[in-house]
């Protein structure tokens, strides 16, 4: 959950928090102060604040946190109900596809724990055959911690099986997380801000091993 999210969370809290004593202890004192209007705008607060708290909690409890990656499965299929797909929008804003499609997963930590930034240098180490498995393509993104993209000086905000990765002589493959390019290793650099960021891996058409959950997406470990 990030910061932002905590806060609006225990803000929301206060508020039902208020009104419900307001409504069951107080009410019983000050009945004469009590109007509709004054009831209806509680009801919406309370409402609000509810559901929004609700669909924080369901959203911790639907996601699936590997490796200190957060993925959602069941986005974006027709049937899910009101409450799912709210879940789905708090981790996950934005339109999604059905998993068949696409399979989404986010970081802003590393495999420890602790918080992605540029101050520190990063590899994700892919082992031979572990890339992730699809029928399409797949790409890691770089945001920083508003998710915007990175400006960075070879104009690079993503790499994916299209970015003409190097190998290591075991076919493992290792994709460098930093603010400056590794010398001999340019052409798996994914630039990173000097402050937090945010990492997205998307994959299209994923295979079996995606879908099932078998496929785990390696750590982020600081180097």
């Amino acid at each position: 959950m990030s910061r932002t999210s905590t806060y609006l969370v225990i803000l929301n809290g206060v508020i039902c928090t208020f009104f419900i004593i307001y409504a069951f202890i107080l009410g019983h004192f000050f009945t004469g102060s009590r109007t509709v209007r004054s009831d209806v705008v509680q009801g919406i607060l309370i409402g609000f604040a509810l559901a929004f708290v609700t669909s924080q909690v369901y959203a911790r409890v639907k996601a699936t946190r590997v490796n200190g990656w957060i993925t959602m499965f069941g986005l974006g299929q027709p049937g899910n109900d009101m409450l799912l797909r709210a879940a789905h929008a708090q981790l996950f804003p934005g339109p999604v596809n059905v998993p068949q499609e696409a399979m989404y997963w986010w970081t802003n930590t590393d495999g420890a724990g602790h918080a992605l930034s540029g101050v520190h240098h990063y590899v994700m180490h892919f082992p031979p055959g572990q890339l992730p498995p699809n029928n399409a393509f797949w790409s890691l993104t770089m945001g920083d911690a508003r998710n915007h993209f990175v400006a960075n000086p070879i104009n690079r905000y993503s790499v994916s099986d299209r970015s003409g990765l190097t190998q290591n002589p075991d076919g493992s493959v290792d994709i460098f997380i930093q603010t400056a390019a590794l010398v001999g290793h340019e052409s798996n650099w994914l630039p990173a801000p000097s402050g937090n960021f945010i990492l997205w891996l998307r994959v299209y058409m994923p295979g079996a091993a995606i879908l099932d959950g078998n496929y785990k997406v390696p750590p982020v470990v600081e180097v």
